[in-house]
């Protein structure tokens, strides 16, 4: 039974149509065949040839001559570097955060996002740059997931959503914990913290919790 390449989780397009173009019609038919002379093939990469590799073996298969698999983790630097995965969405745009702030949709909100614009810069002494069409972010970091993915986004930065507030870059810092636990009524989700209103939180913990997360080195929530 022949297996297809598009059933082999990890293995995108780009590989599985270069596998196809020079004749590989499954998992199988790569079976003994030289590890270095497939990641020649222009469309295959490193850690979709390793999924591959691993899938043959499953089977008691294998290509010849692959090297073990590369331990890897995710990294998290400051800077961009302008590496991307081709299907990120999410950049740095021209448009003028304060502009964005004058024209949310309630005067509830405006206020909050100015707020929010004079503690942020506060904290970080950063200029504030849109990101998407509704997130403020301040500073760059680049992140390379142990898959391999990666790309630029912002430090810390902050969302004023119409149904709640979203801070970003707060959390898995090693004073996170007890300065969330002093901030006030929130929520905490894996990528963000949540907020109905600046007044139901202490400003004064929420500067502290951003200037700490400002001077910590760019990690994974």
């Amino acid at each position: 039974m022949s297996t297809s390449f598009d059933s082999i989780p990890g293995v995108g397009r780009p590989a599985r149509d270069a596998l196809t173009l020079a004749g590989y019609r499954d998992l199988e038919s790569l079976d003994g065949v030289a590890w270095a002379e497939v990641l020649e093939l222009h469309g295959v990469g490193k850690r979709g040839l390793e999924r591959i590799q691993a899938a043959l073996q499953e089977k008691g298969l294998g290509m010849a001559g692959a090297p073990a698999p590369e331990e890897r983790k995710a990294e998290w630097t400051r800077g961009n570097t302008g590496d991307n995965a081709p299907d990120l969405k999410t950049h740095a745009t021209d448009q003028s955060p304060e502009q964005f702030v004058e024209s949310l949709d309630t005067p509830r909100r405006v206020e909050h996002g100015r707020l929010l614009l004079e503690i942020l810069h506060r904290a970080t002494g950063a200029e504030p740059v849109m990101w998407g069409p509704s997130m403020i972010g301040y500073g760059q970091t680049h992140y390379r997931y142990a898959t391999g993915r990666e790309g630029d986004t912002f430090h810390v930065g902050f969302s004023p959503r119409k149904a709640k507030i979203s801070l970003y870059g707060l959390q898995g810092l090693p004073r996170s914990e007890e300065l969330l636990a002093k901030l006030g009524k929130h929520q905490a989700a894996v990528s963000c913290v949540y907020v109905n209103k600046p007044e139901d939180i202490d400003l004064a913990v929420l500067e502290e919790l951003i200037a700490h997360a400002w001077q910590t080195p760019p990690q994974a929530c």
